[in-house]
């Protein structure tokens, strides 16, 4: 599908895909790929960050980011969410993605923005206009997405890993923010954390 874009007239593709949108605890996070046509190989097994094992995951991020040089992240935390709901919250993650980009160089004007889903939650939030296009399980489908959907699950995973050792009662390391029964029942005996979307919680 990229290539069909940038037959179009954009200059690049930028591959967009987010994590987190479910979880009681952490951040939304937005990955952004921007992909141009002389990148004409990418990693073998290149897929769904939800389709490949955790354990391929980490080594797979690493060589989508020597691949794919111009990427980025942004990420909305807990009281973000709270305060604008999900949406809204995932749009700004990926709005601080594209100005991320735009400072590697990227010429996010003259880009289109791919969305996996389809539903364009971004638009309503730009500063400036960009051509949006949605696609249902384009991150299957689409090498930027997939690349972008990588990236924002390994930075995720290891940032609620690494929040494991402040509050090891949730189980972060394992459950990642979800709502497993380990974690409802720590909530349940502890109550939440700063770390906690306190507005999906009922204690």
């Amino acid at each position: 599908m990229e290539h069909q874009l940038v037959a179009q007239g954009f200059t690049s593709v930028i591959g967009c895909d987010e994590v987190g949108r479910g979880p009681l605890a952490g951040p939304v996070v937005a990955g952004l790929v921007a992909w141009t046509p002389e990148i004409q190989s990418w990693p073998e097994g290149l897929y769904d960050s939800k389709a490949v094992t955790e354990k391929r995951r980490g080594p797979l991020a690493e060589a989508c980011r020597e691949v794919f040089p111009q990427h980025a992240l942004g990420e909305s935390p807990a009281e973000v969410i709270d305060e604008h709901g999900i949406q809204t919250a995932l749009a700004l993650a990926v709005v601080q993605g594209l100005r991320a980009l735009a400072n590697q160089g990227v010429a996010v004007g003259s880009a289109v923005l791919l969305l996996d889903g389809s539903h364009d939650f971004v638009t309503p939030h730009l500063p400036h206009p960009l051509r949006v296009v949605t696609r249902v399980k384009a991150d299957r489908d689409c090498v930027s997405v997939a690349a972008a959907s990588v990236l924002a699950k390994v930075h995720r995973d290891t940032a609620m890993i690494a929040h494991h050792e402040t509050y090891p009662q949730y189980g972060f390391a394992s459950n990642k923010g979800y709502g497993s029964k380990g974690h409802l029942d720590a909530i349940a005996e502890h109550g939440i954390t700063p770390l906690h979307r306190a507005s999906w919680i009922k204690t």
